[in-house]
């Protein structure tokens, strides 16, 4: 049997239908990359969120909303999973919530954009551009329709207020002060 697909042209591009899609948290990683010591990566994940997409008739009339609950991150080791929580980072006790929220994504070229969006974090904004890729649309086997994406974005964490470091007796820091956010999303379009 083919694969059934639902898309609409523009541009020359096939777009997802237009309306609201409910991001699928089971389907969707949301992850955080830093750098350990000067050299090493160390990736985290947020297992907690919810959120959604707004797709306009022109796709640059779009808009996103995402909610994370910073409590949730994972990096696969309590003990610096219990301190990225602390106030030495998220500070999750004082500020339980990440949001993003954004609008008017902008053609790059192909099935890719860019968006710039609000990013709060520790009650701190500010605006970050993410480049994403539309990666597809599909109807799933119990016939809803399913848009995929994929998007990156970097952020200076001291200019959010997690400043916290250690120097190294070899030279250096602790914990690097750039931080990168990959996401893979899967939205599903709500029933009208």
């Amino acid at each position: 049997m083919a694969e059934q697909t639902v898309t609409r042209t523009w541009q020359g591009l096939e777009i997802p239908p237009a309306g609201t899609y409910d991001i699928d948290p089971s389907h969707t990683t949301l992850e955080v990359i830093a750098r350990h010591m000067m050299i090493a990566k160390v990736r985290g994940r947020f297992e907690e969120f919810s959120g959604h997409l707004v797709i306009g008739e022109d796709p640059t009339d779009s808009s996103v909303e995402v909610d994370i609950q910073a409590g949730s991150i994972d990096t696969s080791e309590e003990g610096r999973d219990q301190h990225l929580r602390s106030p030495d980072f998220l500070d999750v006790e004082s500020w339980p919530s990440i949001t993003l929220k954004g609008s008017g994504p902008q053609h790059v070229r192909g099935r890719d954009f860019t968006l710039t969006a609000d990013l709060t974090i520790r009650d701190v904004t500010r605006p970050v551009e993410i480049e994403f890729t539309l990666e597809g649309v599909t109807i799933d086997p119990w016939g809803n329709t399913r848009a995929f994406f994929s998007g990156a974005f970097s952020i200076d964490r001291e200019e959010f207020g997690v400043t916290w470091n250690q120097a190294l007796e070899t030279g250096g820091v602790m914990v690097g002060k750039e931080l990168k956010a990959e996401v893979d999303l899967q939205a599903v379009l709500r029933a009208e």
